[in-house]
């Protein structure tokens, strides 16, 4: 019983909410680089919260099913088809084998995630399998889908076909505004330097994948060129020789010598990774109690959302 992978698109990765407690063995957390959209995807089906879903980059991915089950596809706006027949994202649709399913390319945001019921059958490797391919662990054989892959999963008759009403989904903007937590690095910029990285806009360069986000404008410079190599956290916004800041995502490296003016918010860093190269990014400091806020009031707003049920 399984999802057979007919084209597997740009870049499809098999992720679950990410391995934590590993960097110690240097590797990294990998996970969804959405986690909103990955954990409504996993609430619409009625799943676990870590259950493993298909993160699908830019899209072109074509299944095909061999097994009875429900699916459901959440985040970027990418088209979806059963069978040639277009299908609503946000929403969860029973499966039959023998059906074809097509995830077409994105006309807004960059990732989406197609998550069936109960999740792909994923072994486990250092207690998670989301895949991180620098490090060749999770997923299957450490790698993205190929075409002739079988995902497996189990037979499921049964899941109520729910489904987000369309004001609620989010807007995937071409310009935000990242919220930044001042590290104990931001000394180094002088108050030139911090007034030119939070005044001027940036913009997303084509140098952009799950390791970070490298972004294009006005160079902010720092008073040293290099720091001892140090652990490094998911949203660290480091500022190399050349000026331009890198903010690191989920597979970035557990440690760098880089210096860090601070790190974004997780909330804002999520959203960067659903923009595009062209995209515009603005920053603004926030204090740690404000962060704090920001994120509490995030949870309580997504696990409060109301889904709605359809007939099947």
């Amino acid at each position: 019983m399984s999802f057979e992978v007919l084209q597997p698109g740009i870049l499809s990765l098999l992720q679950d909410e990410g391995r934590y407690g590993q960097h110690a063995i240097g590797l990294t957390t990998g996970g969804p680089m959405d986690p909103h959209a990955y954990r409504l995807c996993n609430r619409l089906l009625q799943n676990s919260d870590n259950s493993t879903a298909l993160e699908v980059s830019f899209g072109g991915l074509h299944l095909k099913a061999h097994v009875d089950s429900f699916i459901c596809v959440a985040g970027a706006n990418m088209p979806l088809l059963i069978n040639d027949q277009d299908r609503a994202l946000w929403q969860v649709h029973r499966i039959h084998a023998g059906d074809i399913i097509r995830l077409d390319f994105a006309t807004r945001g960059a990732r989406a995630y197609l998550g069936c019921a109960d999740g792909f059958d994923i072994p486990y490797s250092f207690g998670s399998s989301a895949t991180v391919m620098r490090e060749h662990v999770g997923g299957l054989n450490g790698d993205k889908i190929k075409a002739g892959d079988r995902l497996p999963c189990s037979g499921i008759s049964h899941r109520k076909a729910l489904s987000l009403a369309a004001e609620l989904q989010p807007e995937y903007s071409k310009k935000i505004c990242v919220r930044v937590i001042p590290g104990y690095q931001e000394q180094q910029f002088n108050r030139i330097q911090q007034r030119r990285f939070y005044n001027n806009e940036f913009v997303v360069s084509d140098r952009c994948d799950r390791m970070g986000y490298r972004l294009e404008g006005s160079p902010v410079r720092c008073d040293i060129e290099g720091i001892l190599s140090e652990g490094i956290c998911y949203g660290a916004i480091q500022i190399p020789a050349d000026g331009q800041p890198i903010v690191l995502l989920n597979d970035r490296q557990t440690i760098g010598g880089y210096p860090k003016i601070g790190s974004a918010l997780s909330l804002d860093a999520a959203k960067l990774s659903q923009m595009t190269p062209g995209c515009s990014v603005t920053f603004e400091p926030i204090s740690i109690h404000g962060a704090h806020n920001a994120l509490h009031m995030a949870h309580s707003f997504t696990t409060r959302l109301p889904l709605e049920e359809r007939a099947l």
